[in-house]
Formats: C-alpha cells, structure tokens, sequence
C-alpha cells in the first residue's frame, strides 16, 4: 500500500499517512486532517484565482526574449476567436506594400502595450504583398485609386478571418512619392479611396484612416518599430540600463524605465536620425526653440493619457542629399566644377585627358574613372588616400554653428555616456560588404580597416571579388565607392553628429533578431493605442456581472479566502466537540457497564 512520510511535522506528531487510512493517535489525526484541509483549501483557492485571471507577467519579470520570438516565426492560429488584426498599406514612392498584423487581448494592465506581431501564412512566411508602381502616378487618374490597391486589399482579406473585418482596423498611409504632389492631388486620390474602398471590404476604415504622412511622422513611426521588437517599451528589469525621463506634463514627477535606442539610416539619397530626448530642452532663443520643436515630437504610446509610463519626446529629422549616393554625385559635381575653372584659369589640363587625369583620394589605388557633365568628362585616377578623402568629404556635411545642413538644422542633445545607437542600410553595408565587421561599432578598428582597404591597389581588390573573399551582395560598384562611402559614413557620425571617437554604443545591422522591421509596425501600434481600452471596459462589464463568487474573486478574493478557512475552522471545532460528548458518553456507558458488572457479581451466591 502505498505511503507517504510526512517527516516535516514535528517528532510529536509524526506517523504515517496511508492512501486509505489515517494511521496515527486520534488527537494527531484530528490535527492532521486539519493541516491536510488548510492546505487543500489554498492550493483550490489558487488554482481557481488562476483560472479567473490568466497567466499574469509581473513588471520587471523576466521573460524568453528569444521564444517569444520563436513563436512569431510560427503560423498564425487563424482559428483563434481571441485574436484581432490589422492591416497598414504603405503606398511609397516606386510601389505599395499590404502588411498584415495580429495580436492578442489585452492583458488588463494599462501600462503595458500591445503584442502586435507580423502575420504569418501556413508556409511561416510574412503577410506582404507588393504592387508596382508608385500611387503618386495616379495624379491625373485619382479615380482609380481604389482599383490600384484593389489586389493589396484582396490579398489582406483573404488572410484576416471574415468574421472579424468589421473589427479589423484599415490605414492606408502614403509616403514620399506622394508628398510631392500638389495637394490638390492628394486630396482627390485620399477622397477615392475614402468613398470606395468601403463598398468593396468590410474592414474599419474611415476619412482619418487614409493619409499622406511626413516624413517626420515616417520617422517616428520607424523608432517605434525597432524600439518595440527590442522590448524597450516594457518595464525595466533590475541589470537593464535605465534613464531618468521628465515629460512635458505639468505637475508631473521624473520617472526612472527603460532606456530606448536610437536608430540612424543612411540610404542612398537621405540620412534620417531620430532618438529619445529625456531630459527637458532648454532653448537659448526663441529662433531656436521654433527650430527645435520643429524636429522634436512628443507623443503617448499608452491608452491612458492621464498616465506618462509611455511619454516619449524623440527627435527625429530627415537630411535630403546625405545618403551615400547622393553624397558622392554632389562630389563629383563640384570635382568636375573645380576642375574645368581651374583648367579654365590656370591654362591647365588636368583630369581633361586619360594622360593627366585628376587624382581622386577618394577612389582605390589605380582605379580610372570618369565623370561627364554637361558634355563634359573629367577623368580621374584613384589615390586612395583615406585620410585625404575625409577632408574632402567634409564640406558637403554644410556644417552651420555645430549643425549639420546649410540651413543650421537644430540637433537636440545626446547624452552619449547613457544611450544607445543602431545604424541601417549605408552605416551596415560600410562596415559589412567589404571589410566585412559589421555589429559592434569600433571607431579606431573602423577607420584602420577603412585606410587599408582605400590603399589597396584596384587589380587587387578585383581579384578578391572575384574570388568571393567579400560579402555576397559585393559588387564592382560597391568596390568603387567604398573609400568615399567609408570616408562619409564616418564623418557623418563623428563630425556631423559629434559622436565621441570612443563611443561604445553603436551597432550597425541590417535586421534585428533576423528579422527586417518596418516603419508600419511602428504605424499600427501608434494607431491602435487606444484599443487596449476596449479591452478594459470588457473586462469591467465582465467583472461587474451578478455572480457572487466571480465577484468575490474580483474584488474580495481575501475577504472570501478567509472566510473559507473560518467555515472550515469552524466545523473542525464542531467535530472536536462532537467528538468529546462522544468520549463524555462513552465513559458514561464504561461506569455504567462497570456498575452493572459488579452489580451482577453481588447478585451471584
């Protein structure tokens, strides 16, 4: 039979518990079987706690980053009846993009925010489908807008369930391509898709669900993105770098939380930055604080506006001209100007003739190249003289009292001692393609590896693509312009943006947790904020409902714990008591079986 040992109970009370029975004194056994009912009593109280509330994450518990993760690579369960969607159309310059996002209830907690993830088909790949081309060039055919995106649209409601499009929020937002059009333009296309696109799906979308977003709007959106995927928008465990935040609010104290990063992406035409600014401003004119609220942007991620957990104030601006490309066309546009009123001046010939060509600190070792503009070709000879090529590079940074930009853009500040970078696209390829040591930013490692590859003779370097010493994307136009994208890439980030030679937080890369995070997942978890309410307000209606013991659990979950254990304690002591009239009874009945007995005996000859 089996038994258990219950050696933790005091010597006086130890015996053994039997499956079928209690082998121990009575005394011990009443006491016992007390112990035993306490603790059943708590373990159902906790279970059923549990069944009411759901697994619960505590703030600053520690949690899988990594399967979470996992589980977004996962199909998703279309089958759910608990998950709602969403979808965004990013209607950019050369076509348009459907995503299509998914995540569950709301877990109660007003301070946290929604788990919004990526849908995924049955075959684990990304709900996105692309169109080509752009939407701007419906600007003389606004008409048929709608029937443009009519294929994202059918697409995306192919995946989301039928009977949750009513609740599934639609945003189309249009970027760049649009935002040249004359706003005339844009308002008849926005005024199309606005009447139509309801006539043909049953999605959530009204007038403000349709826009033309700035680039300081794209730019906001695309730091919430990487910031959310990092986890930096949760409660702050105790070995995570924390900052000291104070918001605009009045009234309204400092709070310690977790620190954000802050992203950089250089592109071939635009260099864009933006960052968390904690610490309030203090402008030293009012030409200046006009200038900075113009690239500053305040904004709340949480449902609840009365609360500032999820105040951010982040600057964020856009530099056109400053990718990598368009850097090195504005360079060879003045080399060539240079060159021809030089030549024009001075009666001399150099860079007009492969003979004498222009020596370019900028190109490999013994690269030739050319340059035509205007019917004009300079001719140019590779130095690859790094060091050289940084200085005259530096001009184009159009450096204006410590700014960067000819127009004197306002940069807020950054506490480098206490943040945090990640660099995209040109800041990635730069460190990666060739010299192939991208993540970890090093400045010295950097500028060293950079020096040697500019040295390097052309024929050598050719010889090294060609035998596949580079990265996989490396290409021939990557090998020519890598010692002046190197050169600009670093002096963007040092002299443009001041960062210390010795800054250690910089990370370049090109995905995060092997995934590629777009801007509109920043988009729809801004546009969906407020939905968490929803949720509340359910969760309210469901706790006010006329059950006593769901109520109890709700809101007096204690006071009902107690009061089990007084009803238990209660008929425990009726037990005892019961059980003493027994024992007062049975020594009655011995007395008088006893007097009988010797009653009996006297009666007998």
């Amino acid at each position: 039979m089996a038994r258990i040992s219950l050696s933790y109970l005091p010597a006086s009370w130890y015996c053994s518990v039997s499956l079928l029975s209690l082998g121990c004194a009575p005394k011990q056994r009443l006491l016992l079987l007390l112990l035993l009912l306490l603790i059943s009593t708590l373990v159902i109280l906790g279970t059923h706690q549990r069944l009411l509330w759901g697994p619960q994450r505590w703030p600053g518990a520690q949690f899988n980053k990594y399967l979470s993760i996992a589980e977004t690579m996962e199909a998703t369960d279309v089958l759910n009846p608990a998950l709602n969607y969403g979808i965004v159309v990013d209607c950019g310059s050369s076509g348009s993009r459907v995503f299509v996002y998914y995540w569950p209830p709301h877990n109660g907690n007003p301070h946290t925010l929604l788990d919004i993830r990526q849908m995924r088909d049955h075959d684990h790949k990304p709900v996105v489908k692309k169109i080509k081309p752009g939407i701007s060039t419906l600007a003389k055919t606004p008409t048929k807008a709608s029937d443009y995106l009519q294929p994202l649209l059918s697409f995306a409601a192919a995946h989301v369930p039928k009977n949750k499009h009513k609740e599934t929020p639609l945003y189309i937002l249009c970027t760049a391509g649009m935002r040249l059009l004359p706003e005339s333009q844009q308002l008849a296309i926005l005024e199309d898709l606005v009447s139509d696109v309801p006539l043909e799906f049953d999605f959530l979308f009204s007038v403000s669900h349709a826009e033309v977003i700035s680039g300081k709007q794209e730019g906001v959106y695309a730091w919430i993105g990487i910031n959310f995927v990092l986890g930096r928008f949760d409660h702050a465990d105790e070995e995570e770098a924390t900052v000291e935040v104070t918001t605009g609010s009045q009234n309204q104290q400092s709070i310690n939380r977790r620190r954000t990063v802050g992203i950089m992406d250089m592109g071939g035409a635009s260099l864009q930055i933006a960052y968390e600014v904690p610490s309030a401003i203090t402008f030293h004119s009012p030409q200046e604080e006009e200038a900075g609220k113009s690239v500053l942007a305040e904004f709340n991620l949480g449902c609840d506006v009365e609360h500032t957990q999820h105040v951010y104030r982040v600057y964020v601006t856009t530099f056109l001209g400053f990718g990598g490309n368009m850097a090195r066309q504005r360079y060879e546009d003045q080399l060539v100007n240079v060159t021809l009123t030089k030549n024009r001046i001075q009666t001399l010939q150099s860079g007009l003739s492969e003979d004498k060509p222009y020596l370019d600190p900028c190109l490999p070792v013994g690269l030739s190249d050319t340059v035509v503009r205007d019917n004009q070709t300079v001719y140019l000879r590779g130095q690859g003289d790094w060091e050289q090529c940084q200085q005259a590079v530096q001009p184009f940074l159009g450096l204006h009292n410590g700014t960067m930009s000819p127009g004197g853009v306002y940069q807020a500040p950054i506490n480098f001692s206490n943040s945090e970078f990640y660099g995209f696209s040109e800041f990635y390829y730069c460190m990666e393609d060739v010299l192939r040591m991208g993540g970890q930013y090093n400045s010295a490692k950097y500028s060293r590896a950079a020096k040697d590859y500019c040295s390097t003779k052309w024929s050598t370097l050719k010889q090294r693509l060609d035998n596949q010493l580079f990265a996989q994307q490396a290409d021939v136009s990557r090998l020519k312009h890598q010692c002046f994208k190197s050169a600009w890439m670093y002096e963007v980030l040092h002299r443009g943006f001041r960062f210390p030679s010795d800054y250690p937080s910089l990370k370049t890369a090109q995905l995060v947790y092997d995934k590629e995070v777009q801007w509109t997942l920043g988009a729809i978890l801004y546009k969906t904020r407020f939905m968490p309410l929803r949720d509340l307000q359910q969760e309210t209606l469901r706790q006010s409902h006329p059950n006593w013991l769901r109520s109890s659990f709700v809101y007096n979950h204690h006071l009902f714990s107690l009061c089990i254990l007084v009803v238990v304690l209660a008929i425990l002591l009726y037990i005892l008591r019961l059980q003493r009239i027994h024992k007062r009874e049975q020594r009655q009945a011995e007395a008088l079986n006893l007097l009988w007995a010797e009653e009996g005996e006297a009666l007998l000859p």
